[in-house]
């Protein structure tokens, strides 16, 4: 695990020993908060200067009641092995709640029996406060912990028990029977971690303060049951920060357990550096820290996103000979796969498992749903198979986040193979796997699938949600039964589902590829009527239609509509107007759009760009076009694929041939290729500049890569290849002429 992580350090750590997260106060902790008043009342306390508990002077029997305990004793103890309520039968209708404790005194040496008989007295009737904390002290006085912890809280946890009446009559009963019935101050220990258990807090809190005028200081194991209750309380967080900060005043010791539980608060309250100072100052104070204690710290930093301060604590871990456990190695996990860094997350998983540690099933899915948020479903897919052969459970989110990858990718197949062998697994597909399996069908163009899952959704007792009808409406768009799609919506709508501005967008677009502008307006102003305002989405939906049609000034009013309104256009909405221009041939106002984008600040994109230097190249215009591409690259903006073709082709049209060469040469070198109508292009260039051997190793890179050549190359390369005796090459791209089709039409 230590190369493992050093090796993650050293990728991804920076030096941070000035950090102010590192630096360690010297008073405590790194914050000051006033004593509570509870506390300040503690305080006051003189431990040696404690009062005593008091003698327990019970009510003395009458000779009558003597007489009738000594007999019931003495049955008790001689006949102790018969049951008790055979014993007890000739006196139940004497016996009175006064003799119990009565006959407590006599038999408290036999613990057995006191217990049997407790338990046969409150069969009966309830016993006073009194004789439960007596036996209670029995109980203890027997090491008899876990009884007396149950007579607790079967007192504390009863229905109708008001706490605020009871708790001042017990606290004095209990410290009543304390001296001559135990004089162990373990039963202390016992009645605060019950009142803590059963929610009690504040009357624990109270409790601690009134042992403390006795001269007992509980536990620190029962303060750290009390400190860790406390800061799991939402409303008692400042008095957690208190109850640490004051009880060391008041005689608490507190351990490593104790600092831990309160690293755990830090960080889970958005605290992680003082959580971390904490760390620093442990042995300071006296303790060791552990694995948890780094462990928390690590899952603190870890949700705040702070890769290298966990990476230098991990380093410090191991330093100290601590080696991070699964939940350390989870959170790094989970952190690495939020960053995207979902192949060093394998990598700390691989490096658990040479160690000897059993990833489980949270991490398997932790990388699972990384991998498939990165695009990278084939590794998530080996992870599941991995865990299948591990017999590690697949979990519901396991599959989700599998599925729905899948899905993203196109991979229906698989995604349903998955969704079917659920049930087999014990699991049962929920709406978000039924939603994200018909929105893969209603993308690929099967409806009819698509309508089939949602049926099977519906028999199963789920409801498909709005986002469910919503790829549906989308899929129907898509596949150009928009009727349909409306018929969904209003459907929609009387199932009470409020639609929402995706839902609208959906139709718009399938209106708008259809032709159908004054249809989709309408739907515009539908939605403002619902209360659902138009967003950039819809705007540039509906420009771009305009743009096909030709009808580029309504394109351009929407535009000013949009900015009236408050909606930003994105870069997209001006690429589809600039699109439009350019269609239209009005590159001097594209030229306008695009100088108006850099005066607001509106950085284009290489789509924009794309869009007039392939007007530019179409009007052979190609000193535009060349001043174009220097001026996109001046702004940052780095040509792509589709700006390389578009310039070779229009270089190649003018006879640029030198030009033409070097984007070429350029655009290999980033890992680009030239589509068949480039290449085309290029050829012919050279062949009309006469460089011949230029274009005849372009015309043989164009056949190894699988693409077709025109008939026009392979009749010029075949009469080349004739004329220089090359008969077999002139027959073999006379047989690719034949396969490939590429025969006159007239000839047909």
């Amino acid at each position: 695990m230590k190369s493992s992580l050093v090796f993650f350090s050293a990728c991804y750590y920076r030096v941070l020993s000035h950090h102010p997260r590192w630096s360690s106060g010297t008073n405590g902790l790194p914050f000051q908060l006033r004593k509570s008043s509870a506390v300040r009342n503690f305080s006051s306390f003189n431990l040696d200067r404690s009062r005593p508990f008091p003698d327990y002077s019970p009510k003395k029997p009458t000779i009558k009641d003597s007489e009738l305990i000594h007999r019931i004793s003495t049955a008790i103890k001689q006949r102790q092995f018969e049951p008790l309520p055979r014993i007890l039968k000739p006196f139940e209708s004497r016996f009175r709640p006064d003799h119990l404790i009565w006959v407590l005194m006599n038999i408290r040496d036999n613990y057995k029996v006191v217990v049997d008989f407790f338990d046969w007295w409150c069969m009966r009737r309830e016993p006073t406060l009194e004789a439960r904390c007596i036996v209670i002290h029995i109980a203890v006085a027997a090491k008899d912990r876990k009884m007396a912890h149950e007579f607790i809280r079967d007192f504390w946890t009863k229905p109708t028990l008001d706490v605020s009446l009871t708790f001042p009559k017990f606290f004095e009963k209990i410290i009543y029977t304390y001296k001559n019935w135990s004089s162990n101050p373990l039963v202390f220990d016992i009645v605060f971690q019950v009142l803590v258990e059963s929610g009690n807090l504040e009357e624990a809190h109270i409790f601690f303060g009134r042992m403390l005028s006795y001269g007992v200081v509980l536990s620190v194991d029962s303060c750290n049951v009390f400190l860790s209750s406390l800061s799991k309380n939402v409303d008692t967080h400042k008095k957690t920060v208190e109850v640490f900060t004051e009880f060391p005043d008041l005689g608490i010791c507190w351990n490593t357990m104790s600092h831990n539980i309160m690293i755990s608060f830090l960080c889970r309250i958005g605290k992680v550096k003082e959580a971390h100072n904490l760390l620093l100052q442990m042995e300071y104070r006296g303790c060791i820290s552990d694995v948890i204690s780094y462990s928390s710290v690590i899952d603190g930093y870890c949700h705040c996103g702070e890769l290298q301060i966990v990476l230098k604590i991990l380093e410090e871990m191991q330093f100290k000979g601590l080696n991070p456990n699964s939940f350390t190695l989870n959170s790094l996990i989970l952190l690495l796969c939020k960053t995207g860094k979902v192949l060093d997350a394998e990598r700390v998983l691989r490096e658990m498992t040479c160690q000897g540690m059993v990833p489980d099933s949270v991490i398997y899915t932790t990388l699972i749903d990384g991998f498939c948020k990165a695009g990278s479903i084939t590794s998530a897919y080996r992870l599941y198979e991995e865990m299948c052969s591990l017999y590690i459970h697949v979990d519901l989110i396991a599959y989700t986040a599998l599925i729905c990858g899948l899905c993203q990718g196109g991979n229906i197949v698989e995604a349903t193979k998955l969704f079917r062998e659920m049930p087999s697994k014990g699991l049962d597909p929920d709406e978000v796997i039924f939603t994200a399996l018909i929105d893969a069908y209603c993308k690929a163009g099967e409806i009819k699938e698509a309508f089939s899952l949602h049926n099977e959704m519906v028999h199963l007792g789920l409801k498909p949600n709005i986002v469910t009808y919503t790829a549906i409406c989308d899929g129907l768009c898509k596949s150009g039964d928009v009727y349909a799609a409306n018929e969904l919506l209003h459907e929609m709508c009387g199932k009470g589902l409020k639609l929402n501005i995706i839902t609208y967008n959906a139709l718009i677009n399938g209106l708008c590829k259809m032709g159908n502008i004054a249809e989709a307006i309408k739907l515009v102003q539908d939605m403002e009527v619902a209360g659902i305002y138009p967003d950039v989405f819809t705007y540039t939906t509906v420009m771009d239609a305009y743009c096909k049609l030709g009808e580029i000034v309504k394109a351009h009013e929407l535009l000013g509509e949009m900015l009236d309104k408050g909606v930003q256009p994105s870069v997209v909405t001006f690429n589809v107007l600039m699109n439009g221009f350019c269609m239209s041939g009005m590159v001097e106002d594209g030229e306008r759009l695009l100088k108006w984008m850099l005066e607001k600040n509106i950085l284009p994109n290489t789509t924009t760009y794309n869009s007039l230097l392939k007007q530019y190249c179409i009007g052979n215009n190609m000193c535009s076009a060349t001043e174009m591409y220097r001026g996109m690259n001046n702004q940052g903006v780095m040509p792509n694929e589709n700006t390389y073709n578009i310039l070779i082709r229009g270089h190649s049209k003018a006879r640029n041939m030198k030009e033409a060469g070097y984007l070429y040469k350029e655009m290999i070198e980033k890992g680009y290729k030239l589509t068949v109508d480039s290449y085309n292009a290029i050829i012919k260039g050279y062949i009309k500049r006469k460089k011949f051997a230029e274009a005849a190793e372009l015309f043989r890179e164009m056949r190894r890569n699988g693409l077709v050549a025109d008939r026009e190359l392979y009749n010029i390369f075949m009469e080349l290849n004739f004329h220089e005796g090359n008969v077999a090459m002139t027959l073999e791209l006379c047989d690719e002429t034949l396969e490939n089709c590429l025969v006159d039409k007239t000839d047909s």
